[in-house]
């Protein structure tokens, strides 16, 4: 087993560790968390033997093989997969050894070499290799590139599969869903759970440590405090400690009321029940979970625009690629609409937000965008397009000259830039501060379309949560690529799936791709045996895609007059509980039943009970319109097969 006994570990003036304790038994797989800065990367450093305490006792077995995911990118002109199976140094001192003994013509050495190259699986290496290339998205043509052809976070990916490649006790991975899209993670996910050794994870991927970890480590105040369970499990046992306080409360009560009055609009919706039920759900977690993040610093907002259209923007049979056509399309995107964007790697999915965003012209066809479009787009280049010399106060003084400087400082307090943080060089920034200045930029320029492409990369999980609340309460379109599933989860109603050259409603949550993920590479395994050209998840009849697209646009024409009703009444119905709220709030006030104030409390009363009326109404009327919605959408999808 690992033991830390009364540690003390301090890495300049900063101390990190004090007085600690940590007990890791075999076969345990370990979730590190904790605030960015605290300590969990010197602690792999202690594990791998590159630092050593300052007090107290570190023991590890001597015999136990350790494998940990390099962070440093390598620019080596190797081939990825001899890059990956360097991982591997029992296989390659074997294969060392054979050529070794066939050099020098002995028969012995040459006879014991083949013996240890057997024992290491060396007959099977190269397939293994490939295979773990092929689960983190590396397609077979690829796979003997030299590793410095990749970018920075594919490179990334060849470490973390170097690390798999290797025999071992003990795994150490430091955030190996960065850079993966959601694809690799379910394959990820998958291999790990099969992994027989010892796990420590630092990961800010909620569901990804929910489905993995039987413990958590939580760094923090110089400790280490284990906990047994999965994430969700230490959130919970986390929050009843601080729940205990009033600040704790205060806040929980704020987060619950954000969530409510998200999903209070779709919970009657029998078109989005399952998306509808996974915010109940995580509703009722997060009367348990919202104490645990009562110390972020983080709480900020993407403000409404000031105007909108409808629709924000249209593609009309549109042909999206760069030479030649990598997708075709033709869609709508409304003002309430919140898409995640699903698909595999490589079938287009950043080249349809480029197109979206103007970054790429349309090869054929046409886009529409409405007069007040306003889009705000999160990526990842974003990132290096800052201006480093420059501080988070300049570049919003730039975009905005006549703001004062106390409006931009109280803003950029929100996204964690507090006193002279503002003031301060980005250069100096780590890389979840540069996205978390990024999307001050967003926000302070009131989109009223947000597009997103991997917006968790290189976010702690404070920075996650308050992510999640703010999409959450953004009253405009949202699109999101992401592997973070917690994300999606919470603030997305619908899915779009990019796949086969077309971007299509995904009829699903989360789990069902999942399952057509799987599904489709079943077809496509025994599509390429059978050489059979049809690799679908649902073996479906041949349809006139054009047409269907055509219809599909027809159909969002015909309801949206019906869904502006439905909006406008949703926007009257939170008036209402707003009123509604702060009366509520009148009456637990004690001094109100005093005799000298009975006629203000007849008052109140009467107005509590108008507006309780009022509100059943605008309720009814909402259930009416919603019945009558997805009857005229059955309707119309009926009447394209006859099923009338």
């Amino acid at each position: 087993m690992i033991q830390l006994s009364n540690i003390a570990l301090q890495r300049g003036i900063k101390v990190l560790f004090e007085d600690t304790n940590l007990i890791i038994n075999p076969g345990q797989k370990v979730g590190l968390v904790g605030a960015n800065g605290a300590g969990k990367s010197s602690l792999f450093k202690l594990i791998l033997g590159e630092l050593h305490p300052d007090q107290g006792n570190f023991s590890i077995p001597s015999q136990w093989r350790i494998a940990h995911m390099a962070q440093e990118v390598s620019n080596s002109d190797r081939p990825a997969v001899d890059y990956v199976l360097d991982g591997d140094q029992t296989f390659r001192q074997a294969e060392q050894a054979i050529q070794d003994a066939e050099t020098h013509h002995q028969p012995e050495q040459l006879a014991h070499a083949h013996e240890q190259y057997d024992q290491a699986d060396g007959y099977t290496a190269k397939s293994r290799a490939e295979q773990l290339l092929a689960g983190l998205g590396f397609k077979q043509e690829e796979m003997n590139n030299p590793v410095s052809s990749f970018s920075g976070g594919w490179r990334l990916r060849l470490n973390l599969a170097q690390a798999l490649m290797c025999p071992s006790d003990l795994l150490l991975l430091d955030e190996p869903t960065n850079h993966l899209d959601l694809d690799a993670v379910f394959w990820l996910e998958q291999w790990l759970k099969n992994y027989p050794g010892t796990l420590i994870l630092i990961s800010h991927d909620r569901d990804f440590l929910d489905s993995l970890v039987t413990h958590i480590a939580h760094v923090e105040q110089q400790q280490i405090q284990s906990y047994k369970g999965n994430y969700s499990n230490f959130e919970q046992a986390r929050a009843e400690k601080l729940a205990q306080q009033q600040a704790s409360f205060e806040k929980q009560q704020r987060e619950i009321a954000h969530m409510e009055s998200f999903i209070r609009r779709f919970k009657a919706k029998a078109t989005k029940a399952k998306q509808a039920q996974s915010r109940v759900k995580a509703l009722e977690r997060m009367s348990l979970i919202a104490p645990a993040h009562v110390d972020t610093q983080f709480s900020f907002q993407f403000p409404k625009s000031d105007k909108t259209s409808s629709p924000l923007l249209s593609l009309e049979e549109a042909a999206i690629g760069y030479e030649q056509p990598l997708l075709e399309t033709s869609c709508t995107l409304l003002p309430d609409m919140r898409i995640g964007l699903l698909g595999a790697n490589g079938a287009g999915k950043s080249t349809f937000i480029k197109t979206l965003v103007g970054d790429l012209p349309l090869l054929s066809g046409k886009a529409n965008q409405g007069m007040h479009l306003h889009i705000g787009y999160f990526a990842q280049h974003q990132l290096e397009a800052l201006d480093l010399s420059s501080t988070p106060q300049v570049h919003v003084q730039r975009m905005s000259p006549t703001a004062s400087e106390q409006s931009i400082r109280d803003f950029l307090g929100r996204f964690g830039f507090n006193g002279d943080r503002a003031a301060e060089q980005v250069k100096l920034f780590s890389g979840g501060e540069k996205a978390r200045l990024a999307l001050a930029l967003i926000a302070w320029q009131k989109p009223n379309l947000l597009i997103m492409d991997e917006p968790t990369n290189h976010l702690d999980m404070e920075s996650r949560f308050a992510l999640t609340v703010a999409l959450q309460e953004f009253e405009g379109a949202i699109i999101i690529v992401s592997h973070d599933r917690h994300l999606l989860k919470n603030t997305v109603d619908e899915f779009w799936l990019v796949h086969d050259h077309q971007v299509e409603p995904f009829s699903g949550d989360l789990d069902d791709y999942h399952v057509w993920l799987k599904n489709l590479k079943k077809s496509e395994n025994s599509a390429s045996s059978n050489d059979v050209s049809s690799a679908t998840a649902d073996a479906k009849p041949a349809v006139d895609r054009k047409a269907q697209r055509k219809r599909e646009a027809e159909i969002r024409t015909i309801l949206q007059p019906i869904k502006k009703k439905i909006a406008k009444l949703e926007q009257e119905m939170e008036k209402v509980d707003l009123r509604l709220s702060s009366i509520n709030d009148q009456l637990n006030n004690t001094e109100l039943y005093n005799e000298s104030c009975k006629t203000k409390l007849t008052e109140v009363l009467q107005t509590q009970a108008s507006l309780k009326q009022q509100a059943e109404e605008l309720e009814m009327n909402w259930l009416e319109l919603q019945e009558t919605l997805e009857q005229q959408e059955l309707d119309l999808r009926g009447s394209e097969t006859g099923e009338l």
